[in-house]
């Protein structure tokens, strides 16, 4: 029951998107590279206002302008592109300007009673600074792991300290999104090819190799230890368990990654996603090294 809704709206998207590219776009004489582009600003725009949607309204859907004005969602869109995303200055302008656009060709249609101007978006300045972990960073960071791992008398949380060495080590090594890490299933991992498949947004699946022994030993062992997490029938599929049974969420995994970069005296300001962004520079300074 829930489907149908949100393909209702999905196609009332599609359709003012559609209806504005013909008259706005292609009617005034653009490109149909313009059109494209702007045709997937949009796109992208309403795919992540239906995702928090549903999560903030478990599985609803929201009409434009019933519970915030369009204007406030494209701005914390924007926001999210900026802060989250990573993207460039001039994207977030160039998607601003479209927004700004189809804003006014919504008022003019008197499909919204009410048009607020975008206000500009507060760019992150700390998105310049260096927030990749160095190689001796990242070499830190792990030893700070092990050696918790080592010095722990406590079966339980020798458990919870492997749970954490996997997730950190696939974040690092592999690079997939902190939202895919918490979405794997028992089912993704195939012990005997040691491949992960990692389902990513809209459904689409990739396959990832985990190419350390190491990893590939302590995932073998993580999921020996999987039924200590176990607690109902609920999540006991889902790969990575709070030590109450229920999946992590993303303010725990943050929570995880600051603890033991406080314990590798790590003292930049950095995200699970730097750790995740940070393989190619720990690879370009391993060269650098082996070159002295």
């Amino acid at each position: 029951m829930n489907g149908a809704p949100s393909m209702t709206v999905n196609q009332n998207h599609q359709n003012m998107t559609e209806r504005f590219i013909n008259t706005q776009v292609l009617g005034r004489g653009l490109d149909e590279r313009t059109a494209k582009a702007y045709r997937m600003d949009l796109e992208r725009f309403y795919l992540w206002l239906e995702d928090t949607a549903g999560q903030q309204e478990a599985g609803g859907s929201r009409q434009i302008g019933k519970d915030t004005s369009v204007s406030d969602e494209m701005e914390a869109y924007l926001e999210y592109l900026s802060r989250e995303k990573g993207l460039r200055d001039s994207t977030i302008c160039r998607k601003k300007r479209v927004f700004g656009i189809y804003l006014t060709y919504l008022a003019t249609q008197g499909i919204l009673k009410q048009y607020d101007p975008l206000k500009p978006v507060n760019l992150p300045r700390e998105n310049t600074e260096d927030t990749l972990l160095t190689k001796n960073e990242a070499d830190r960071f792990f030893r700070a792991i092990d050696r918790e791992y080592e010095e722990l008398d406590s079966d339980f949380r020798r458990r919870v300290c492997l749970r954490d060495q996997v997730m950190m080590k696939i974040l690092f090594f592999h690079g997939i999104e902190v939202s895919e890490l918490l979405r794997l299933e028992l089912t993704d991992y195939d012990k005997k090819e040691a491949l992960l498949m990692v389902k990513g947004k809209r459904g689409k699946i990739r396959s990832v190799k985990i190419f350390s022994r190491i990893l590939q030993r302590q995932m073998e062992e993580w999921l020996e230890e999987h039924e200590w997490f176990e607690h109902d029938d609920s999540y006991q599929n889902r790969m990575f368990l709070s030590k109450f049974g229920r999946p992590l969420s993303m303010k725990m995994i943050i929570n995880i990654f600051d603890k033991y970069r406080g314990l590798a005296e790590i003292e930049k300001e950095c995200k699970p996603k730097d750790l995740k962004n940070s393989l190619s520079r720990y690879a370009r300074e391993m060269v650098m090294e082996l070159e002295k």
